[in-house]
């Protein structure tokens, strides 16, 4: 555990502030739920929650699926990390933040297609430096409760290759089944 320097005392009503610098760079927005945590020494630990990030194994599993029936890389994100990949390199994907692009897309909880294999790829990670490698994709938003949790994102592995109605379909039914699966 890394010290900031910060102490804050706790209100009347048993809450703590945490400073909007801390805030910021952990990306934590008004509205986020937090997890809390205590250990044996006391300490309580408060960790940004994600509700996708509970079924992490079976999106795992699920990505694999996808990746398999399609044929292109799948990826399953939560708000703010990728956290199952199948298909393509796990090392370049896998526990990556997302990019600012992709955040947007999950606000506006909005589908993405991207159109001829042209330069209008999202980048999916922070990482991507806009190298666009993967310019045939599908991303759509995993949506519960009215919230957006996350992104279901299909990404052709080939130039030549162009995403259908099938994979958008393929792309909004896992969408669609990993909400329902948080709302149970």
């Amino acid at each position: 555990m890394k010290a900031t320097g910060v102490v804050r005392r706790i209100d009347d009503l048993g809450r703590v502030v945490i400073p909007k610098e801390i805030r910021k760079t952990l990306r934590i927005k008004e509205g986020d739920p937090l997890e809390i945590f205590t250990d044996k020494e006391g300490e309580v630990i408060l960790k940004k929650y994600s509700p996708i990030g509970e079924l992490s194994e079976f999106a795992t599993e699920y990505a694999e699926t996808l990746a398999k029936t399609t044929g292109h890389i799948a990826c399953i994100t939560d708000r703010d990390t990728v956290i199952a990949v199948s298909g393509g390199s796990k090392k370049e994907f896998l526990e990556q933040s997302i990019s600012p692009e992709l955040e947007k897309i999950m606000e506006d909880k909005e589908k993405y297609t991207s159109k001829e294999n042209n330069d209008l790829s999202v980048p999916i990670t922070r990482n991507d430096n806009k190298e666009r490698k993967y310019n045939s994709q599908v991303v759509y938003p995993i949506i519960s409760d009215g919230d957006t949790i996350g992104t279901v994102i299909l990404l052709a592995k080939d130039r030549g290759t162009k995403m259908s109605e099938v994979e958008q379909k393929v792309v909004q039914s896992a969408a669609s089944f990993l909400g329902s699966q948080m709302e149970i």
